[in-house]
Order: structure tokens, then C-alpha cells, then sequence
């Protein structure tokens, strides 16, 4: 089983003088010499670099005290989560699948080879406990596959200990700073080594052309930023990260909302086939989230409730229909994310930002085009919320709302690709349906919240356990839907007397 931490370092040009004295830097006590580690570590990646392209490094490395097989993603400059696997001869499944989303069908092979001899020190407080390691790394490169050249250079390494607050590596680079030691101009040991070993550097993707300047550079903008947020997202939801599901799903809801938004600059017949398959990976995605969310929901309803009111084994019966529910989305989903039909969805992005299918008013003014797309949708949010606030309560209304808030969702992220051209009348609009689509989502948690109460309560009565909490719990939900409908006409008519765009 693959271990997972954050790994928070800093890379720096040295010469042969090694480590300055660092015993001045604030905090540290100590400078103890742990001596020298012999590290020999083999790269991994397609023939055509896609990890490093993605500043993702994959790599089985004997020596040292974490010897294995290590992958690494970036999260921030200096900041990337190390997930860890036992040594073994072949990539682990573990490993490989997190990569799945860079490597797609391709194969992964050694690319480089890297032996460092490296002379360890830690840097410890008064109680002797690490605030991080300081290294002196000498490395030799050597290219394995694209070519056969061979490169060596010298550089220092600081990485923070587990529980150090991050500003202590400023303390340090001050420090170093003093004695001549300078930031490496390098993100990694394997990004130098493809630098200067012969074969050249990895392939990047292909760099925008600049500042958006037409409506549909602005488009194709968000479109870019939303089709690498899935790929980078995709290890998240594999490792279940707290947010990993939502954010990506976030990212397919926008990216599907861009295309129906912005049809006169993007061609329909081209995005209609990949918004269907967005729709499905939303829905897969979608699963496991919206239960996750609605039993967090009747939990938490469940607790508010004195004892007295609680009849029956109701949390135990919440619990189980929870759990089932969740290891079996689980299971669906890591299926789906390693299925044909997701790594060609992903292909098949990567081909629509290559080679944009642009309309004739792609090539307009972004103020026109774009504020024109914006204020189509917030038409439609109009007439699906004031025909929905017209039905009487029940069904009707219900369904009518839930419609007016994905068309909110949808207006939001219209507003938001525009933002950088429309400046603060976008942003306005993006925040105006952002709160309408919270308040009307809670509108929806709570219909879908009184459907699962029906069923528990039906399931419970035919076992010849009490229904009185479901019906007790349905009377709550029922009011807070009531709550919100009364709320929404005021809501409704300061937003559109303040619409901007």
C-alpha cells in the first residue's frame, strides 16, 4: 500500500565549498552531521515525457532511509506530495494508476538515472527535535532513453521537517543568501538532468500566445484551465482526498457550461459530443459526492434532535444505508477513471484545445461577445426562477428551482471565463450567482433529503421499527425548503436590479 506526505524543499546552486555554517539561523540550535547517503534512483517516464512536461516525477530509488519507489506532484513551487511504495522490479499499480491520467495508453520507461552522494545535516531546536535537512548533493546524470549523454553538478538541498511552520526555510534562504548561496534556477534534480544531458528538454505543451485577446482567446482560457484541472485533479480523487470529487467535478461542470455558453464561438457540432461525455463523467463523479453530502446532512439533523425524539435504531440505519452506498460509488468510480471511455474524453480534450473549433465571433471584441453570451444566461435564470416562484408549492415549483440554479451554476461560469475581460461587472455576477446558487441548493438538499427519508421510513416501518423521527426529520427539511422559498422573490429582485452585465 502507497504512503502519501508533503514534501516542502528548496534547491539551491553550490559550488564545492558545501554547506555554510547554519547554525545562525533563527531557531536552531544544533547543526548535527548524519554523514553520507549513496542514492541511486531510476526515472520513469513516456517516451514523449508527459510526466515531466506536467512537473511529475516518477522514480525507484535504492539508498537512503526511504528507499522505493516515490511519485511526485506538484502542488506549489518548492511544495509537492510523495506518494511512497515498497521496491519492487516494475512500477507499482498503485503508482502507475495515479499517473494514469498523464500517461494515458502510453508506456512508461526509464529515462534517466541519477546517483547522488549526499552529506546529510539536521538542523535541530533546543529539544532536539528536526526542523529540517540540509543536504550537499554531487550528481551524476545519465540519460537512458532519447539519447546518451551524461551531465554532473553540484547543488544544496533544504527540506522541512513534518510540524516545521514553512517560513522557517525563509530563515534558512536568508541565511544562505548571506553566504552566496543562490536559489537553483532548476525545479528539480530530473528537470536539470533532461536539460543537460542529450536529448534536450521535456516537450512542454504548447505555450499560449500570450495575453487573451479576442473573445475567443478569453474561452479558450478557461477551457485550457478547466481541461488541466481534471487531469491534475485526477490522483486527488483516486487517493480520496476531502475535496478531490468535488473540485473535478466542479471543473467537467464548467468546462460542459463554457461549451453551451459560448456556442457562436465555439462550433456546437464539435463540443455537443464532448459535453455529453462530461455530462457522464459529472454523473460518475457525482455518485458518491451527493450521497457523501445529503448523510452528512440527515446525520447532523439526526444529532440536533434531544434524545427523546430519537425512535428506533435511526443511527444505526443511517449509518449502514451510508456506508453501503459509499464503498460501492467507491468502487464505480475508481473503475470509471480507469476505464477507455475516460482516457479518451481526456484525448479528446487535449485535441479540442490543439485545435480550437472557432466560430466567426471568436474573433470578436471580448466586451461584445462575451458580455452578450453572459447576459443570455442570466435571461434564462430570470424566466426559470419568476415561472418556478408562479407554481404553487410542491413538485412543480421544486423541479422549477432546481432548474433556475443549474442555469445560476451555468451563468456563474460564463461570468467567470469573462471576468478577465469584463472586469468588475463579470465578477459581480459571478458572486450575485454564486449566493443564488447556494441558497437555492439548499432549496434542493432538502427535496432530496425529504425522498431519502421517505424510503428510510418505509424500510424501517416494514422491519416493525418506529417511522416517528423520519416523519419528524421530514417536517424539519419541509420547513427549511419553505424558508428558502419565501426568501427567494427578495433575493431574486436585488439581484436583478443590481445585474451588471
Amino acid at each position: 500500500m502507497a504512503d502519501a506526505k508533503r514534501e516542502i524543499e528548496r534547491k539551491y546552486e553550490s559550488d564545492e565549498s558545501g554547506l555554510p555554517d547554519l547554525t545562525g539561523v533563527a531557531g536552531v540550535a544544533n547543526v548535527l552531521d548524519k554523514g553520507t547517503a549513496e542514492l541511486d534512483a531510476t526515472y520513469y517516464d513516456t517516451s514523449d515525457l508527459r510526466l515531466a512536461s506536467a512537473g511529475v516525477t516518477l522514480r525507484r530509488r535504492t539508498g537512503g532511509s526511504d528507499a522505493g519507489w516515490h511519485l511526485k506532484l506538484p502542488v506549489a513551487p518548492g511544495i509537492r506530495d510523495e506518494i511512497h511504495a515498497p521496491l519492487s522490479d516494475t512500477v507499482p499499480d498503485e503508482l502507475a494508476a495515479l499517473a494514469r491520467s498523464r500517461v494515458r495508453e502510453g508506456q512508461l520507461v526509464p529515462v534517466i538515472r541519477l546517483r547522488t552522494t549526499r552529506d546529510i545535516q539536521h538542523l535541530v531546536d533546543a529539544d532536539g527535535a528536526l526542523l529540517a535537512e540540509a543536504s550537499v548533493d554531487r550528481v551524476r546524470a545519465e540519460r537512458l532513453f532519447g539519447g546518451e549523454g551524461k551531465a554532473q553538478w553540484t547543488e544544496i538541498e533544504v527540506e522541512l521537517a513534518d510540524g516545521t511552520d514553512p517560513s522557517f526555510l525563509d530563515k534558512v534562504e536568508k541565511r544562505l543568501g548571506k553566504a552566496g548561496v543562490r536559489p537553483s534556477k532548476s525545479p528539480s534534480k530530473l528537470a536539470r538532468a533532461l536539460a543537460e544531458t542529450k536529448g534536450g528538454k521535456p516537450h512542454p505543451p504548447k505555450p499560449d500566445s500570450g495575453a487573451p485577446v479576442t473573445a475567443g482567446d478569453h474561452v479558450l482560457a478557461y477551457v485550457r484551465a478547466q481541461r488541466d484541472a481534471i487531469a491534475e485533479l485526477d490522483p486527488a480523487v483516486r487517493l480520496d482526498t476531502e475535496e478531490g470529487v468535488h473540485d473535478m467535478r466542479v471543473a467537467t461542470r464548467r468546462l460542459r457550461s463554457t461549451f453551451r455558453s459560448f456556442r457562436k464561438v465555439l462550433d456546437r457540432e464539435v463540443t455537443d459530443p464532448v459535453a455529453d461525455e462530461l455530462k457522464w463523467l459529472a454523473g460518475e463523479l457525482g455518485l458518491g459526492r451527493d450521497l457523501e453530502v445529503l448523510a452528512e446532512r440527515l446525520m447532523t439533523a439526526l444529532e440536533e434532535l434531544p434524545r427523546p425524539l430519537v425512535s428506533g435504531p435511526v443511527h444505526d440505519r443511517l449509518r449502514a444505508w451510508a456506508e453501503a452506498g459509499e464503498r460501492g460509488s467507491r468502487r464505480r468510480l475508481l473503475g470509471v477513471l480507469d476505464s477507455k471511455r475516460y482516457l479518451d474524453l481526456l484525448d479528446t480534450l487535449d485535441a479540442l484545445v490543439a485545435d480550437p473549433p472557432l466560430l466567426k465571433a471568436a474573433a470578436g471584441k471580448p466586451e461584445k461577445v462575451l458580455a452578450k453570451a453572459v447576459r443570455k444566461d442570466f435571461a434564462k435564470v430570470t424566466d426559470l426562477i419568476e415561472t418556478a416562484m408562479e407554481q404553487p408549492p410542491g413538485h412543480d415549483r421544486d423541479l422549477g428551482l432546481h432548474e433556475a440554479r443549474k442555469k445560476a451554476k451555468r451563468t456563474r461560469y460564463a461570468a467567470e471565463a469573462a471576468s478577465p475581460a469584463l472586469g468588475k461587472p463579470a465578477k459581480t455576477m459571478v458572486k450575485s450567482m454564486k449566493s443564488l446558487q447556494s441558497m437555492l441548493g439548499e432549496h434542493q438538499d432538502s427535496v432530496m433529503a425529504r425522498e431519502t427519508l421517505r424510503e428510510l421510513s418505509a424500510v424501517a416501518h416494514a422491519a416493525g421499527e418506529s417511522a416517528f423521527t423520519y416523519g419528524l426529520l421530514y417536517g424539519r427539511e419541509e420547513q427549511r425548503a419553505v424558508a428558502v422559498e419565501a426568501e427567494t422573490p427578495g433575493v431574486w429582485k436585488e439581484i436583478k436590479k443590481d445585474a451588471p452585465v
